[in-house]
């Protein structure tokens, strides 16, 4: 019983270090979304890319980096593309942060946050 005592304790430490990423599929959320510019500008980003406010990218909690999703600004229904290489967001209740390019082409600028609905992509 001993010998199979180790070999579990680390399957288990295996198991609470894996990716935890959802099926991107037929991902459809709605939620609050910010976003991060300047700051943040040539910073490495989790997916080890450096952070380009000007280009189409976003982070999100678990969506697997790479990952294209179609963010719609609910107020205005201006939409935008925008390409996962980040985790975030790190504010409690935000669904996702977007690039300020991308939060220009939504029109929250002024406002720093929208409603928005988060669609996949992919197939």
């Amino acid at each position: 019983m001993r010998r199979l005592a180790l070999p579990f304790a680390f399957l288990t430490l295996l198991a609470g270090c894996a990716s935890h990423d959802i099926d991107p599929r037929g991902y459809d959320e709605t939620g609050s979304a910010s976003y991060y510019g300047a700051k943040h500008q040539g910073k490495r980003t989790a997916s080890g890319e450096r952070f380009d406010q000007h280009a189409l990218t976003a982070a999100h909690r678990r969506l697997p980096f790479g990952t294209r999703v179609l963010v719609t600004n609910m107020d205005n229904g201006r939409k935008v593309a925008v390409r996962i290489n980040d985790r975030g967001p790190h504010t409690r209740g935000r669904l996702i942060d977007v690039s300020r390019e991308a939060a220009e082409q939504l029109g929250m600028l002024g406002s720093g946050t929208a409603r928005v609905r988060v669609q996949s992509l992919t197939d």
